[in-house]
């Protein structure tokens, strides 16, 4: 069965984003120093799952930037265009963006229908509140979190949500010299 990963920024009081539009200009973006972590967990999926908030800016900056061979981005975006894109939403009727499908049906059960396929791992970046629905259902089962050296004080945690604790495992922890800690936990059911 395909395992579900996250990789987000937080902060180091659990926030990760602030604001209704989820904001994150207190990202330390250190990309010489996560690159190879990054390009290496996107790889590891061909499935990416967005929540319908964020698909209408996120695809068309990925695609963009996929055309731009000098962007530091563009060996992601690589990556990117290749993995099919499930957009879930309730409100859009089909998608706009090539190689997208929607799932219009129930969170837990359309995970679920993807768990089982039989291809490589899937993979969610954000936004806030979809991510807080995939915790809350306990969905995800690598957390790769990177962990930035700021106290935000208030903001969106993406695990406001529970209704249970959740344990999990650390597996891995990379310390940045940019102050940024990569933490991979495992979720423990």
């Amino acid at each position: 069965m395909r395992k579900l990963k996250l990789q987000m920024q937080v902060s180091l009081d659990g926030f990760n984003s602030t604001g209704p539009n989820d904001e994150q200009k207190w990202v330390t973006w250190a990309w010489d120093e996560i690159k190879e972590y990054v390009l290496e967990l996107a790889d590891s999926a061909d499935t990416e799952i967005i929540g319908r908030k964020l698909a209408a800016d996120y695809i068309p900056y990925w695609f963009d930037t996929l055309t731009k061979p000098d962007d530091p981005m563009y060996q992601l975006s690589k990556i990117k265009a290749r993995q099919k894109k499930v957009i879930f939403t309730n409100t859009l009727e089909k998608s706009e963006w090539e190689n997208t499908v929607l799932a219009k049906g129930n969170l837990k059960n359309e995970i679920k229908k993807l768990k089982n396929e039989s291809d490589k791992d899937i993979i969610v970046y954000g936004g806030s509140s979809f991510v807080s629905a995939l915790v809350k259902e306990n969905l995800i089962d690598e957390f790769h979190l990177f962990v930035n050296p700021i106290a935000l004080g208030k903001g969106i945690p993406i695990f406001n949500e529970l209704e249970s604790w959740q344990q999990l495992r650390l597996r891995k922890s990379i310390a940045c010299g940019s102050g940024i800690v990569i933490q991979h936990y495992d979720l423990i059911e």
